[in-house]
């Protein structure tokens, strides 16, 4: 069956949508790239002289004629984005963090079942192939049984720089831009923890929001420890999981993300392989061995979501998966006021 292209619009001419969403939606068959909204009129038209431009998102939801729309402006503003969108009868799919706020959440859920459409968060980095390694090492049974699992997110940027990210006090800091990717992939591993604790610290000079945060994540048999600082400057861990047969420890950060900044097209399944010399590490009481990268591919991401489109079926991530995100990413920064562990209610 012939399927014709999803026209595709896009909300912002930011990093993300010219990083993680354009490339893909300009190359892959299943989208067509029909609309932009962004103020930077001479920027969209001179890129993309083909594609509608829109000074305003309220315009675009209005006027334009495409099925789905990616809304990558402020985290903020998702929420009113998307009730627009979705109300104009439109499938979404939103940068994340889905919301700020559990029940602005809910009610976009509730009203994307309402009108039968696909509401989906873009948590990408299930595609990440040191994730995917993770999970087949875990799956596989290569570590045993897991009891200690990290994950980091650590970067070198003491001072703070003028973007929304660093400069919202609603909705902005590495807490809910860092924070929803770190939550969402030890959810896919490991299910809902009992309990959790956390440190949701403001540390650099001059900064308005959460720039540090540990959290402890209490399952069962096994601890989760999720982090991000902005103090480190030297190579920086991605993952240590330790398991009672053994331990995977990988260094360093999937490199589709600089790819994508350097202009590589993601038109070749190869494109998102890591290089062998950042491979991680299996290790025994007595052996060392080099674990291949499992081949990622945030492509994945957007081919699934065109299968959701057509045949009405499960998001790639829906949207009560990201939910839970910001539940506890809400629950964080109330244990770290608290300085007590809180239990996750179901």
């Amino acid at each position: 069956m012939n399927l014709k292209p999803i026209k595709t619009a896009i909300i912002g001419y930011g990093f993300s949508a010219k990083t993680f969403h354009i490339p893909f939606i300009s190359h892959l068959a299943e989208f067509e790239l029909t609309a932009i909204s962004s103020s930077q009129r001479e920027a969209v038209t001179t890129d993309f002289p083909q594609v509608e431009h829109y000074l305003t998102a309220e315009t675009l939801l209005q006027q334009s004629d495409a099925e789905l729309v990616i809304i990558t402006a402020p985290n903020d503003v998702h929420f009113s984005l998307a009730k627009a969108a979705l109300e104009q009868n439109k499938h979404v799919i939103i940068e994340k963090p889905f919301v700020i706020n559990v029940a602005d959440g809910e009610a976009l859920i509730a009203l994307a079942a309402e009108k039968g459409l696909v509401l989906s968060v873009y948590n990408n980095r299930r595609w990440d192939g040191d994730f995917l390694t993770v999970k087949k090492l875990i799956e596989d049974g290569s570590l045993g049984e897991v009891k200690c699992f990290e994950s980091h997110f650590d970067r070198f940027r003491p001072e703070v720089r003028q973007r929304w990210r660093e400069q919202s006090s609603t909705g902005g800091g590495i807490l809910f831009d860092l924070g929803p990717h770190l939550i969402d992939q030890t959810l896919q591993l490991f299910g809902l923890p009992n309990a959790i604790t956390a440190q949701c610290l403001i540390m650099r000079e001059g900064s308005t929001n959460i720039d540090y945060f540990n959290l402890v994540l209490h399952y069962p048999d096994h601890i989760a420890t999720l982090h991000c600082d902005l103090f480190s400057a030297g190579p920086n861990k991605r993952f240590s999981v330790k398991g009672n047969k053994a331990s995977y420890e990988k260094y360093g950060l999937d490199p589709q993300e600089d790819r994508l900044k350097a202009g590589v097209v993601p038109v070749d399944a190869s494109w998102a392989d890591e290089a062998p010399e950042q491979y991680g590490h299996l290790y025994t009481l007595d052996t060392a061995a080099t674990v291949q990268t499992e081949r990622g591919g945030y492509q994945h991401y957007f081919q699934a979501m065109a299968v959701s489109i057509n045949s009405e079926g499960q998001a790639p991530v829906n949207a009560e998966d990201a939910l839970w995100s910001i539940k506890l990413i809400e629950l964080a920064i109330e244990s770290s006021r608290l300085g007590q562990t809180l239990t996750v209610p179901r």
